[in-house]
């Protein structure tokens, strides 16, 4: 075959290499004419579907901001007392994140050691392990929330468990992705004077890939802040729940919700810089 090769005429070459680009470039063309077909087709059966088209609406798209900020502006010299007033709402939010992020953090590195090949106590069980992380992962936090508000009631706890539960499942896929890349003559190492599983994990695997660890969990907290404030829309307490009690209401409470956007955008800045950071310090400035 390579003497064939050697062989063929340099035009002939060209012309099979262009022959193959042209029909690289048909099945891409293909491939984005039927990707546009279906989502102008997907968009036509939505709007269909909306209680209000589209077309006919969208031009009303900057009339609740417009009116957020008027009345904002107008009402200005309450808005010091009106941030101060949902503080607490706000540290509740915080609060949830930071303990979901926590617990699923936790019950992720559990899963992870026991679905990373090499590592798992009981091998034959790393498949059923990573499909609990898999089904955990797919369920959204809000219809988790719902289940549990509909079982337990309204407030925070059903957030919290929601996030950590969604948080266990995606950082059990991310850390096994970080196990498997952990170099194992220091288990083997330990294996080889008696330790035990927990020993080997804790002194051989967790020492080389905590700052990983570390920089995924402060990227999930920075998710979970922002997911635990969207719960709050269906009764799960926190800041969530005071912004949608305000955009009830309508005119007249306009510069309540102007207020409590301004402290959730104050936070999720201030939180993404300090994660920022930190995860910088802890990865190092050649991962990025």
């Amino acid at each position: 075959m390579t003497d064939t090769a050697l062989n063929t005429p340099l035009p002939q070459i060209k012309s099979d290499y262009t022959a193959l680009v042209r029909q690289r470039r048909m099945y891409s063309g293909i491939g984005v004419a039927i990707f546009i077909v279906l989502m102008v087709s997907g968009f036509m059966v939505a709007d269909a579907r909306n209680a209000g088209g589209f077309w006919d609406g969208w031009h009303q798209m900057l009339d609740f901001p417009a009116g957020v900020l008027s009345e904002a502006w107008e009402k200005r010299a309450n808005l010091p007392g009106l941030l101060w007033r949902y503080l607490p709402a706000l540290v509740e939010t915080v609060n949830i994140a930071i303990v979901a992020t926590l617990i699923g953090v936790l019950m992720g590195l559990g899963l992870s050691l026991l679905s990373t090949r090499g590592l798992a106590l009981w091998p034959g069980a790393i498949p059923l392990f990573r499909r609990i992380s898999d089904v955990l992962r797919a369920i959204p936090e809000i219809v988790i929330a719902l289940v549990l508000i509909f079982m337990m009631g309204g407030g925070p706890v059903p957030a919290m468990i929601a996030i950590a539960l969604h948080t266990a499942g995606a950082m059990g896929k991310l850390y096994s992705e970080v196990n498997e890349n952990a170099d194992l003559k220091p288990v083997e190492g330990l294996t080889s004077v008696g330790a035990g599983w927990m020993q080997r994990m804790m002194l051989g695997v967790i020492p080389q890939v905590a700052p990983n660890y570390l920089s995924y969990a402060l990227l999930r907290l920075e998710i979970n802040i922002r997911a635990s404030a969207i719960l709050g829309f269906v009764g799960a307490g926190g800041i969530g729940y005071e912004l949608r009690n305000s955009m009830t209401f309508g005119m007249g409470k306009f510069d309540e919700a102007a207020a409590i956007f301004i402290l959730l955008f104050l936070t999720i800045v201030i939180v993404d810089q300090v994660s920022s950071h930190l995860r910088n310090r802890l990865i190092g400035p050649g991962a990025h």
